[in-house]
């Protein structure tokens, strides 16, 4: 019979790292701010409705950041791995 491990999917890299966030729960205040601020947000733009112009383009902007970072890692790794397969 194979022996257990004591991490959920031990071929995944990120197991270990998430250990700590599967054994300590997040606290309150983590949960429920995220919330708060959907409602802050919800009330401004009934306010003031020109104000989701600003937030669609911010939200367009930090993603189109976050996916050329994306791609820049994910080129990075795929060098490493491809020159590490070319060596063997």
């Amino acid at each position: 019979m194979p022996e257990q491990s004591t991490t959920p999917l031990p071929t995944c890299p990120m197991a270990k790292a998430c250990e700590g966030m599967m054994k300590k729960p997040p606290s309150g205040v983590a949960t429920v701010l995220p919330g708060l601020l959907f409602i802050v947000l919800g009330v401004l733009v009934v306010i003031e409705p020109r104000i989701l112009v600003w937030l669609i383009a911010a939200a367009l902007i930090l993603l189109g950041g976050m996916m050329l970072m994306m791609g820049s890692f994910i080129r990075k790794i795929g060098t490493q791995f491809h020159g590490k397969q070319q060596s063997t």
